[in-house]
């Protein structure tokens, strides 16, 4: 014999009403459940109130970081959760201090190189996953979205603006510098990013590259500066081993076995 739970019965239109205008969604969801039972097991009135604060609360908390995930751009949603702390050649005690995020507060850099599939990017994208879900703001680029948007908005020179906008983040990681050619737009982008963020915000940069060579990768009185604001307040974490997706290619673990 089956037992059918009766629906819980609509909030007043009144109470719906002043909820909307609150802008209480999460509480408005939850209110005519926790009311039916709140009635049945007779809950202080207090005790209502605080469970609706809440459940509104914690629904606000879970969209806010929604957005500024959605904000940050990141390539995959890679996080410290699939990350192996021991396969990577960046030392222990440096992933750990990293992971403090004391760093950002501090508005110092981070930078990582060495060859590529070594956890560089997975690296930074679990940083700014950890970040956002710290209550930061986060903004991911790769080198040539930096050309682009100096491109787009050189014409009516907006471009500083641009980079204003980009410096609203706390943290700000461009991926893969020196896996592609560099041209004079993405240079360009990088020392204009680099100079605005410059001990006002942190930036975080992989690269194939030590900042060290960049002027192979742009003209060098660009790369020299821009590599000497980057490296001021940095920590430089410099990876190295075989690509550990070749690895796993090689083991048979970057598929699913077919049946």
């Amino acid at each position: 014999m089956s037992v059918t739970t009766a629906p819980a019965p609509a909030l007043p239109p009144e109470v719906e009403a002043l909820m909307r205008q609150l802008k209480m969604p999460h509480a408005r969801a939850l209110a005519p459940e926790l009311i039916a039972t709140a009635r049945a097991q007779r809950w202080e009135p207090v005790e209502v109130i605080k469970a609706l604060f809440v459940e509104e609360a914690a629904g606000r908390a879970r969209s806010m970081l929604a957005t500024r995930r959605k904000a940050a751009g990141f390539p995959t949603g890679k996080t410290f959760e699939a990350w192996d702390e021991s396969a990577s050649s960046i030392p222990a005690p440096t992933q750990q201090g990293l992971r403090t995020l004391e760093w950002i507060t501090r508005r110092e850099n981070v930078v990582v190189c060495g060859p590529s599939g070594t956890g560089k990017t997975f690296f930074l994208e679990a940083l700014g996953q950890q970040a956002v879900e710290a209550g930061k703001r986060v903004a991911w680029f790769r080198l040539e979205d930096l050309g682009a948007l100096v491109r787009a908005h050189r014409s009516d020179d907006s471009v500083s603006r641009v980079v204003a906008r980009i410096l609203r983040a706390e943290l700000i990681i461009v991926d893969d510098i020196g896996l592609l050619e560099v041209g004079a737009d993405a240079a360009e982008g990088l020392y204009r990013l680099v100079d605005a963020a410059y001990e006002k915000r942190s930036i975080a940069v992989s690269s194939n590259l030590h900042p060290a060579g960049f002027d192979a990768l742009m003209p060098k009185t660009l790369a020299t500066a821009t590599v000497d604001r980057l490296l001021h307040h940095a920590h430089v974490c410099q990876t190295s081993g075989d690509s550990i997706r070749l690895t796993q290619a090689l083991a048979g673990k970057g598929v699913t076995p077919m049946s």
